[in-house]
């Protein structure tokens, strides 16, 4: 819940977009890492999180020197519990499902958490599901129906298109769980350390699923780019905009921030088209075009 109503200036503005832009380069640079290496999807975000482990780090000591009050064994657990499942569980599922479908289509796909939590807060917290909310999710998922069905009739010869699909929309569910959950936490724990605490429940959860999967770092020692590809997902895709998008909700609110963040799949479908030579069809963009107005009239609304 908001305290105050925010203005846009364009500072915030400015941050917030970059922010959204550099989120969605993920997709494109694990598409770049699976088609240039032999990596799979969990060596992929085990480089991922090593990386962006550092800056976590010392997120954690910024925190514990500004003060705040030691956190109670119930909010330990739930920074822990969506650091678990909110983040490492999405993250998982998003990146073997990208091993199956286009960039395109997992942002899409993706992009329908602000709905799924509009559906927990409605089950789990009684919060009414107001006309304008289910005008929105009509749209949203009108424009999912439109741009699934457009592209399956151009991949059909994927046999893993429909498992890779879900893997995204169960990422996206996980993903919606983190938001609602650091939108009850955040205002008592604190943006800073509850982003650095769940980020390294995430990272924990990371390294324990490689450890016992039994995979090696034997391969990153034989080609450099290996580590090349890790340190630009952690940097580029996962650190810089995840305090950018802090620091832009901070200055602008989390429903402006939610608004702008719709460029989102609009920049990763450009940018799949010109790196990866993803085609960009009729149906795509007809969908794009309401699950994005849905997206914003949820953004708009929301108290």
């Amino acid at each position: 819940m908001e305290g105050k109503k925010h203005t846009v200036t364009l500072a915030g503005f400015l941050i917030t977009i970059i922010g959204s832009i550099l989120f969605s380069t993920k997709a494109i640079i694990v598409k770049v890492a699976f088609a240039h290496t032999s990596m799979d999807a969990l060596t992929l975000l085990m480089l991922r999180m090593s990386f962006s482990l550092p800056f976590y780090l010392a997120a954690v000591w910024l925190a514990r020197r500004e003060g705040l009050t030691p956190l109670t064994s119930r909010q330990w657990l739930g920074v822990i519990g969506l650091g678990l499942f909110g983040y490492y569980l999405s993250s998982l599922f998003d990146f073997i499902g990208l091993q199956y479908v286009t960039a395109g289509l997992e942002r899409l796909i993706l992009f329908l958490y602000p709905t799924f939590a509009v559906f927990i807060n409605a089950v789990v917290f009684k919060q009414p599901v107001v006309r304008t909310q289910k005008i929105a999710l009509m749209l949203t998922y009108t424009g999912i129906a439109i741009a699934y069905f457009g592209e399956l009739r151009i991949d059909v010869s994927n046999p893993h298109f429909i498992w890779g699909s879900f893997l995204i929309f169960l990422c996206s569910i996980t993903y919606s769980v983190y938001i609602v959950g650091s939108g009850r936490l955040i205002p008592t724990v604190g943006v800073t350390r509850f982003t650095a605490y769940a980020m390294l429940s995430s990272t924990a959860g990371v390294f324990a699923h490689f450890a016992l999967s039994g995979s090696s770092l034997q391969l990153l020692t034989k080609s450099p780019s290996h580590i090349w590809y890790g340190i630009v997902l952690a940097v580029v895709a996962t650190v810089l905009p995840t305090f950018m998008m802090s620091h832009g909700m901070k200055r602008i609110g989390s429903n402006n921030v939610a608004i702008i963040s719709a460029v989102g799949p609009v920049s990763t479908i450009i940018q799949a088209h010109f790196i990866l030579g993803e085609k960009i069809f009729p149906a795509q963009i007809a969908g794009t075009v309401l699950v994005i107005i849905g997206v914003i009239l949820i953004g708009w609304k929301r108290k």
